[in-house]
């Protein structure tokens, strides 16, 4: 590793089933573009990846490799010249790899045929940010070897980065419950925008009212504190401040506060690459 920017991790599909053991799934928190990135140089599902979370990663190959980026769409170097994104790319002994900050969106995907190798812990080689579980975060000088999780040779070479929406916010489509008693009006989540609060990180997306809105926040009812019970990923959580969060890949599987909505798949998708500043807009769907 030459750099790795503000926060690159390894991630791979996670480790499902663990939930009683106050372990999340955690793995990728786009799953969508790391399967994608893998499919494109012929990986099998499971295989490591690196998130590269906001640009500023590089790093140099001893030997030869094939490896893909995927994510929104960003600037992807060899050697300083530009090679382009959602495709294979074969890489030579001593060639360096540079990948820049997405105009939009924030995780990117790099797979490499083979997968990155790690120690597994607990069925994974994720790393997690919320319980310390899997390798640390990368960090300069640090090198990565290459695992044998290689399939078939892939039918799909280059794939098409994802379109960036055009709407003013990011609309999100939630389906309100558990906990919406515990508000005295659920229906303001989806009443005005909400803007993304710089704090905001894989273990959820931190939310404000903007600083023109004149929307307040969610209020809770006068009700006895809730014993803590499990959270769902994608589960949107208000604590008292009335400010919800979104919780990612690493959030905690158990809380206290209420849960009022849970995101649908495609959205989790989508606000997993929100970014500091992003205007959210919540529907029912």
């Amino acid at each position: 590793m030459c750099s790795t920017g503000p926060l690159a991790t390894i991630q791979d599909l996670g480790r499902p089933g663990h939930a009683h053991l106050g372990v999340a799934r955690s793995g990728a928190a786009d799953r969508e573009s790391c399967g994608l990135a893998n499919r494109l140089v012929g990986n099998l599902p499971d295989a490591a990846c690196i998130e590269v979370t906001l640009g500023g990663f590089s790093a140099r190959v001893h030997g030869t490799a094939l490896i893909a980026v995927t994510g929104p769409a960003t600037r992807v170097r060899v050697d300083g010249h530009d090679v382009g994104s959602h495709s294979a790319i074969p890489l030579r002994n001593g060639q360096s790899l540079s990948v820049t900050a997405p105009r939009h969106g924030c995780r990117n995907y790099i797979a490499v045929r083979g997968g990155f190798d790690a120690v597994p812990e607990l069925g994974s080689r994720s790393t997690d940010t919320l319980s310390g579980l899997g390798p640390p975060p990368l960090s300069v000088k640090d090198r990565l070897t290459v695992g044998d999780l290689s399939d078939d040779w892939p039918a799909v070479m280059l794939a098409p980065p994802p379109a960036v929406g055009t709407e003013p916010a990011v609309v999100l489509s939630v389906r309100p419950g558990p906990r919406t008693d515990r508000l005295i009006d659920p229906g303001q989540l989806v009443i005005g925008r909400w803007q993304v609060n710089p704090a905001s990180n894989r273990i959820g997306v931190r939310l404000d009212r903007p600083s023109t809105s004149t929307e307040p926040p969610l209020v809770h009812r006068d009700l006895p504190e809730l014993r803590s019970e499990g959270v769902p990923l994608g589960g949107v959580q208000v604590p008292p401040s009335g400010q919800p969060v979104i919780f990612l890949a690493d959030h905690p599987v158990t809380g206290g506060y209420p849960t009022v909505a849970v995101l649908t798949p495609a959205s989790l998708i989508r606000a997993a690459q929100l970014v500091s500043g992003d205007s959210v807009r919540f529907v029912v769907g």
